[in-house]
């Protein structure tokens, strides 16, 4: 009140433009944009241009995160396109039934209007409606992506919140869902012309504004997120909810600020906004699911896929980074031809297909061994050369030429037997 006083005083003096009140957030003087068409316009509203921002840089992060886990490339989308239209649909529906007033009429007496309940444009998603439906499309997306829905959500949870931060100044354009009145320095100004303006308040009333206190809870939450994630690396869903019970604990205390109407609902003795009761009650369902999670033992927490939607070995090496298909039968052919290189080393040996070296069972010999094979015409043997010509066949290698010599020699005297093979070989 003092803020007003000071700025009432300044106004006579031509200090400050009469309506402006100084330490204030003032009222938006825009609120969207036409385009014009052939049969009309299109209204862009600035309410689902903070909606439509949000989904984006809320989509960026899930993105980044998403792909640190090591998920199937371009997956994210694949669920998205499920996610967001149900998650729409869903905080259009938890809004209209919480705040049934302007489309049931009070207490369901038939004067409300129906035809506003389409029009989202106007306003009004309800976050816990848009998280059930929107985690239902999630998990068709999932499913055909082959993922668990519990690895995704834990990759979503601050993206999610990071999206709720910019939806917020919707509220903001919209000039709705503010708090009661103050005189803080950053109290909003609503304009006394508004629909939303709440009766029985002087024209230049300040207001806190809730869009405000919720969109840095939210961006405060997004980094404890990350931080909290980065320490424990929490799987299993446990990262999404703790983001449900961090939100729904600043829902509680901000959503008690409004002033707007709302359904109102009694439960132990005590009666306020149905948001509250709900934050609430998922807070504490929150806490429950988060402890029993962290005592199941899972040994596969780590993966992504769903069981059986692994991908192969092969395409999970390529994806890594690491060996990519078919490196394993290269490699394969290189032993191979290593092999095939040692082998033809050896003049007696010749490789086969395998790599494996086969003896030759036809060595060729020098012109010199050759003649020191010759038959003995002196001595008249003529086994002399089919013994030495044996040396090979039973040592696999090809006979130097003093054994040629020796064997030549001792073909008179000892024809009958036959060179004993050098073990050492």
């Amino acid at each position: 009140m003092q803020t007003l006083l000071a700025a009432a005083a300044l106004v006579p003096a031509g200090l400050l433009p009469a309506g402006m009140v100084p330490a204030s957030i003032p009222s938006p003087d825009w609120s969207g944009f036409d385009i014009p068409l052939p049969w009309g316009s299109l209204r862009i509203h600035a309410y689902a241009l903070c909606i439509l921002a949000g989904i984006v840089v809320g989509l960026w992060l899930t993105s980044v995160r998403w792909a640190r886990r090591g998920a199937p490339e371009g997956s994210v989308w694949d669920i998205a396109i499920w996610a967001i239209p149900f998650g729409i649909i869903g905080g259009r529906l938890y809004h209209v039934f919480s705040s049934p007033d302007a489309y049931f009429g009070p207490g369901f007496d038939g004067t409300g209007d129906l035809s506003l309940i389409p029009q989202i444009q106007r306003g009004g998603l309800g976050i816990w409606g848009a998280v059930v439906l929107g985690a239902f499309g999630a998990w068709i997306g999932c499913r055909r992506a082959g993922v668990k829905l519990t690895a995704f959500l834990d990759a979503a949870a601050p993206g999610l919140l990071l999206a709720q931060a910019l939806g917020r100044w919707g509220n903001y354009f919209n000039q709705e869902l503010f708090g009661g009145p103050t005189t803080l320095p950053w109290g909003l100004q609503v304009d006394a012309d508004n629909a939303n303006f709440p009766v029985g308040y002087p024209a230049d009333t300040l207001f806190h504004p809730t869009f405000l206190y919720e969109s840095l809870w939210n961006i405060a939450g997004v980094l404890i997120l990350l931080a909290l994630d980065r320490r424990f690396h929490f799987r299993r869903g446990r990262l999404f909810w703790l983001y449900a019970m961090y939100y729904t604990l600043g829902r509680v205390w901000i959503e008690a600020m409004r002033i707007d109407d709302a359904e109102q609902i009694s439960l132990f003795g005590v009666t306020t906004r149905l948001n509250v009761w709900t934050s609430i009650f998922v807070f504490l369902a929150a806490l429950a699911v988060f402890i029993w999670q962290g005592r199941r033992k899972d040994g596969n927490a780590d993966s992504v896929y769903l069981p059986g939607r692994e991908p192969a070995p092969a395409e999970a090496a390529k994806a890594d980074g690491g060996t990519p298909a078919g490196a394993g039968t290269q490699g394969s052919a290189s032993v191979v031809s290593k092999t095939a290189g040692e082998g033809a080393k050896d003049p007696g040996s010749t490789p086969n297909v395998t790599g494996h070296p086969v003896r030759d069972t036809d060595p060729v010999v020098s012109d010199s061994e050759s003649r020191g094979n010759l038959p003995d015409n002196q001595n008249g043997s003529g086994l002399t050369s089919a013994q030495t010509e044996a040396v090979p066949a039973s040592t696999g290698g090809t006979p130097t030429a003093a054994e040629s010599r020796n064997a030549g020699k001792s073909g008179g005297t000892d024809t009958g037997t036959v060179p004993e093979a050098d073990s050492s070989r």
